[in-house]
């Protein structure tokens, strides 16, 4: 058992590591990206800062408007870069984006703007007064800043992608590993049961204790049972309206029997009015057994259990409670998950399995209702009642 455990823990502190690797991995290429691009965007920006002043000292020489040369070598500036010419007055000597002449509120807070971002200067003109010159960035800048983000929100897409197809196969392929384990315990196990029905048989007819023949008989009938259930597993399962009464009753009355004489089982469902609900009864067992054999072992020979039925207008309840060791608030969710278990011998699988039979094929809720360390555990079956 503590080789098991050993190997447990290394194998999840490789795979904590694989997943540190991979995060640390994408971060740096993320973060390269960002450094890289963000460089690039700043040396654009710095060289349209120094194309956008170099047009506005050739603007203000009086051979500008003469020269169609001039003005053609400085054209492509002047096109990619928003900017706004104005005077002394504010009153607008050129600019590329004409709407802003007609929206001076949209004009001040612009200039407002690429002037606290540097985009601002002063250039004299040739009639010996002063132009104020405010510019903008070209697209072509505004898109390499956002650029990294955008990478990095499709690298994180293509990441949750892939890990949630990865998990998915993972998980498909783990399904049938269980499946086919389960259907292959089953057909071994066909063998044997079948021939021991004729030892039973044989049994009947001689001269020994019926009373104990009786007993192997019902042991039988229940190992029948449990080849029956790991055969379904993996299959159609239909379900069918059933008196949950009767089925919880039938696990009660088996296991009483056959409990430590320090254990006490109550059972209040006999004694009230039937209550239904669809359910594939012999899962539907498996699931009882399974929380009272987790009792019984929580008890350690000594203690309660009591079962009991209720339902609602909607829900059939089914209540298992023992007064054993308990279990601690933050473990409530985690004893459903495969592999959690807090006994010295065990895998950690029949409440994750008892989960999936109730919450995926029953489509109810299984749930830890009431725990508390050293005074017990409640758990809760609900099932969707039917009046039928």
């Amino acid at each position: 058992m503590k080789t098991k455990k050993r190997q447990r823990t290394a194998n999840s502190w490789l795979t904590f590591r694989r997943k540190i690797m991979i995060i640390v991995v994408g971060l740096a290429i993320g973060g390269a990206s960002l450094v890289f691009t963000n460089n690039m965007a700043q040396q654009l920006r710095e060289k349209e800062k120094r194309e956008i002043r170099m047009w506005g000292v050739i603007r203000s020489s009086p051979y500008y408007s003469s020269n169609e040369q001039v003005r053609d070598l400085i054209g492509e500036t002047r096109s990619k870069i928003p900017y706004i010419v104005v005077d002394g007055r504010l009153s607008v000597l050129d600019t590329n984006i004409p709407d802003v002449v007609s929206n001076p509120d949209r004009m001040r807070n612009l200039m407002k703007q690429w002037s606290e971002r540097g985009g601002s200067f002063i250039v004299p003109n040739f009639h010996g007064e002063a132009d104020y010159i405010f510019h903008g960035e070209s697209n072509l800048v505004r898109m390499l800043t956002y650029f990294p983000l955008v990478q990095l929100l499709v690298i994180m897409i293509f990441a949750v992608f892939g890990y949630i197809t990865f998990r998915s196969s993972k998980d498909d392929e783990q399904n049938r590993v269980w499946i086919g384990l389960a259907k292959e315990t089953a057909h071994q196990l066909g063998t044997p049961t079948s021939s021991l029905l004729g030892w039973v048989e044989y049994l009947r007819g001689q001269p020994v204790d019926q009373t104990a023949v009786t007993e192997m008989e019902r042991d039988l009938l229940m190992l029948m049972r449990v080849v029956d259930r790991f055969s379904k597993i993996g299959a159609e399962t239909p379900l069918l309206a059933g008196s949950i009464n009767e089925i919880v009753g039938n696990s009660v009355l088996y296991f009483r029997s056959r409990i430590p004489r320090n254990v006490s089982l109550t059972y209040n469902g006999l004694a009230i009015a039937p209550v239904r609900a669809m359910v594939n009864e012999t899962l539907f067992e498996w699931v009882v057994e399974n929380l009272l054999k987790n009792s019984l072992d929580a008890l350690q020979g000594k203690g309660e259990i009591d079962v009991s039925v209720s339902s609602d207008d909607n829900f059939v309840h089914i209540d298992v409670r023992d007064t054993g060791k308990g279990i601690a608030k933050t473990n409530f969710k985690r004893i459903f998950e495969p592999g959690f278990t807090t006994k010295t011998r065990g895998w950690g699988l029949g409440l994750s399995l008892s989960r999936r039979i109730i919450e995926t094929y029953h489509k109810g809720k299984i749930s830890v209702i009431e725990s508390e360390p050293g005074r017990g555990t409640t758990i809760r079956i609900s099932l969707h009642k039917i009046y039928s």
